[in-house]
């Protein structure tokens, strides 16, 4: 088999949790760098990759995927290492609902209308960090209600949503509202302090 390529920037936080779960399973890949916010736009070839122009994308054996949980899932079940998704049926379940609600309620409001705009914007719009915050206050309440006893968000096993929250976070605390609201959050913060040691996440860190 060849090697796969995935497709994106060190940057996105999509690109990364792919990259995760790439590196959780041993496997050698190829990071094809696309900057979708480059001055010319998306590149017209990688639009045969992504027909939304967005990123990653990723390809085995002719094989073309994208969206960050699908490729995630594809090299959980394609390749050897350790299982990234539970065995029953409820706990599976309760993986795919917390990538859901990161991915709607999450995501925007802690990567974006709290961290870029606190560390990219002059002057930030203090009233949308405002609202981010509020937002990411429910999210994280929410995850401290779902997590399982245990070291991860799902008990004893490293899963899926681990890895996709695990950069959102990063993003996230890399601001200090962030980082206090974080705190306020035992279990969140427990977890973020182990996740953020984890190789995956280390070998993954954008390099400036």
């Amino acid at each position: 088999m060849t090697k796969p390529i995935l497709y994106g920037a060190d940057y996105s936080v999509y690109v990364r949790i792919a990259r995760m779960a790439l590196e959780e399973k041993g496997i050698n890949y190829d990071l094809v760098p696309v900057d979708v916010f480059a001055p010319d736009g998306v590149p017209a070839w990688y639009l045969e990759h992504h027909p939304f122009g967005r990123i990653p994308a990723f390809e085995h054996d002719g094989f073309r995927l994208f969206e960050a949980s699908a490729i995630a899932r594809y090299a959980d079940e394609a390749f050897d290492g350790p299982a990234l998704q539970p065995n029953d049926a409820r706990s599976r379940a309760r993986m795919n609902q917390i990538i859901g609600l990161l991915d709607a309620y999450g995501y925007r409001a802690m990567v974006w209308d709290v961290a870029v705009e606190r560390l990219e914007q002059s002057p930030p719009d203090e009233a949308l960090i405002a609202k981010g915050l509020s937002q990411a206050e429910a999210v994280l309440r929410t995850l401290t209600a779902l997590k399982s006893e245990g070291p991860w968000l799902l008990g004893s096993q490293l899963t899926l949503a681990d890895l996709h929250a695990a950069p959102i976070i990063g993003y996230f605390v890399k601001v200090a509202e962030g980082q206090d609201l974080l705190s306020a959050f035992p279990d969140m913060s427990n977890w973020w302090g182990r996740i953020a040691r984890r190789d995956s996440f280390v070998r993954t860190e954008k390099v400036d």
